[in-house]
């Protein structure tokens, strides 16, 4: 087995799960961590709840100072789109010590402002497919089948590091999948959480209420057309059949499903609306597109971003 140094940056529910079933799985695993989430994981510890079977950490390693890590061979980097500047600095140190960078987060945008602050050799392309959250004691809740992690070279460099990763991940429990074609899902993903998300947290309701006014309902496709518009921008091939597969897998969700974004805003957290609808506005203002439908559920969803 592989065995490889990895950090994760950004220990909520996406990094812990994913970094706790690598650890499991026999990974060396650390966490770098801001002061109140150390806090809280030596107050509590880290276990995680799942349908694929409980895991309780016995040993974490927590790290608060970049400077106390030793060589790293990958950053999976779990943050919210908010909170990508504060971690620059550390990845620039991470990166000069030679590490590969697998970001995890939504939208797009993050990895040209990655390559451009770190280098187009260091920053992976990644996407994962779960839902969960932490509890009140910082433990993960993970509440369905998905835990998916795709991932995939970004530059030839990377190969080395995807070769050594894939080993890492099979003996791990998660769905971790290797793909050339990482763009290509990344926007795949891009396009249903833009739609998913804007048009539940606007609402201020679950899908299975927006399914039951075809109009509401309406807004998912439009959503996904001027998404894939944008990808085609890109030069990116989203096709019609793209779209297709969206709104069936949204039909399929429980009434009560509804996006992370619109569990933020009942909850009064940030909400990540600039990163996701507000990073599709700018990306494309870059070709000198329109989406108007998106503009629309940005505005509407801005005044609670908090």
């Amino acid at each position: 087995m592989c065995t490889l140094n990895i950090v994760i940056i950004g220990a909520g529910a996406l990094g812990s799960y994913f970094g706790g079933r690598l650890q499991e799985g026999g990974q060396h695993v650390q966490y770098l961590v801001r002061k109140n989430r150390a806090k809280q994981l030596e107050e509590y510890g880290l276990h995680i709840t799942s349908p694929h079977g409980n895991y309780q950490f016995n040993e974490m390693r927590i790290i608060e100072n970049i400077n106390d890590l030793g060589k790293v061979d990958l950053v999976i980097l779990a943050v919210k789109g908010q909170h990508l500047p504060g971690t620059i600095p550390d990845l620039k140190v991470l990166v000069e010590k030679g590490a590969k960078v697998l970001p995890l987060l939504n939208g797009l945008e993050h990895i040209s402002i990655l390559q451009d602050e770190l280098g187009r050799e260091a920053v992976m392309g990644g996407s994962a497919f779960i839902i969960a959250t932490l509890d009140e004691k910082g433990h993960v809740i993970h509440s369905n089948d998905n835990h998916d992690l795709i991932y995939g070279p970004l530059h030839s460099s990377q190969i080395s590091i995807c070769d050594e990763f894939e080993q890492a991940v099979g003996s791990a429990i998660m769905r971790a999948s290797r793909t050339e074609n990482i763009l290509m899902r990344m926007w795949i993903k891009y396009m249903f959480i833009t739609a998913f998300s804007g048009v539940t947290t606007a609402s201020n309701l679950p899908i299975g209420k927006i399914r039951s006014f075809p109009e509401t309902n309406g807004l998912l496709e439009k959503v996904l057309v001027e998404m894939k518009e944008l990808a085609n921008a890109y030069d990116v091939g989203i096709t019609g059949q793209n779209i297709a597969q969206a709104l069936e897998n949204m039909a399929g969700l429980p009434d009560e499903s509804t996006s992370s974004m619109h569990q933020d805003r009942r909850k009064g957290q940030t909400l990540e609306v600039e990163h996701l609808q507000g990073g599709a506005l700018r990306l494309a203002e870059k070709t000198g597109l329109k989406l108007p439908v998106i503009g629309t559920l940005y505005a509407l969803i801005k005044p609670f971003e908090n």
